[in-house]
């Protein structure tokens, strides 16, 4: 079983890996109309997907050694969403995936699947 300390780790190292936008670009993307024109309401106007790219930016410009407990649980929901959506696959016909809401989805969290 793994220790607290490994889940800590492993989560680290597959957050980096999803995240492929820096912070800058990231909150760069979160103020355009095409971010804000995907993703399921969270209730205040917002999508859920905007919010976890607010937060992401915020974990991105911190140090591993001050990530919070909360911190580690939105990387897991990071995780999770980024394995999901991209294993959905985009728009069937890729010439339309530049401009998808499937791509701004994954922005919003912080992946741009066309970014090599």
């Amino acid at each position: 079983m793994a220790t607290e300390k490994e889940d800590s780790t492993d989560i680290y190292a597959e957050f980096k890996e999803d995240i492929n936008m820096t912070a800058a670009e990231l909150e760069k993307w979160l103020k355009t109309d095409e971010s804000k024109s995907v993703g399921q309401d969270s209730g205040d106007g917002t999508s859920i997907g905007h919010h976890s790219g607010e937060k992401i930016v915020k974990i991105l410009s911190k140090k591993k050694a001050d990530l919070t407990a909360d911190d580690e649980a939105h990387m897991h929901k990071v995780h999770s969403y980024i394995s999901r959506h991209l294993a959905q696959g985009g728009p069937d016909d890729k010439s339309e995936t530049e401009e998808s809401p499937w791509r701004y989805s994954l922005m919003n969290w912080g992946h741009d699947p066309l970014k090599k």
